[in-house]
């Protein structure tokens, strides 16, 4: 199975490097200079690092097939990939592909809608849930909202604060400003 390392960003320089938004906890063995890495699409790779440095919190790299900014720049939106056995890795940690599909529950078993894809943020990562309504509810993958994962039911549990998704029959109350159920 593929899994995605990085997604290469815009040219920065004239010497080829590029910004990287990564995918992988671990970009100091993963993008070590002289570490080869397949593309998707496959077209456009392999790639070798040739160089890897860290500025402002941004990764940078520039690969030995790719020597010039022009060329760099038609490496924007390409995936850098890694073969990868889908038994390794920690306990409470999924894939993408893993979750979507998967039945979105309240904690009394009613159905929220279901898991479309995940988004990645610099705090924690957002669990995206096609709701009933068609709505998109944005929901934070954390223990605390998120408390199961089910891949062999088929769901993930979600013990979500009032109005996360806008199905729920909320209203703001005039007087308070109070966030409560309709009567």
């Amino acid at each position: 199975m593929q899994l995605t390392v990085a997604i290469i960003g815009r040219a920065q320089g004239i010497k080829g490097e590029v910004r990287l938004d990564l995918r992988t906890d671990a970009p100091e063995t993963r993008l070590a200079p002289g570490a080869m890495l397949e593309t998707d699409p496959a077209e456009m790779g392999p790639l070798t690092v040739a160089a890897r440095r860290e500025y402002k919190g941004n990764t940078y790299v520039r690969f030995e097939e790719y020597a010039d900014r022009t060329a760099a720049e038609s490496l924007r939106g390409i995936r850098l990939v890694i073969e990868s056995d889908e038994d390794e890795g920690e306990p409470d940690a999924w894939f993408p592909h893993e979750l979507r599909g998967l039945e979105a529950l309240d904690p009394d078993g009613y159905e929220l809608g279901i898991v479309v894809g995940l988004e990645y943020l610099p705090g924690h990562d957002l669990l995206l849930i096609r709701e009933q309504d068609g709505a998109l509810a944005r929901v934070p993958f954390v223990k605390e909202i998120v408390t199961e994962v089910d891949l062999e039911d088929n769901c993930v549990v979600i013990d979500a604060p009032p109005g996360l998704f806008s199905s729920e029959d909320l209203v703001i109350s005039e007087e308070t400003g109070e966030i409560k159920e309709r009567e």
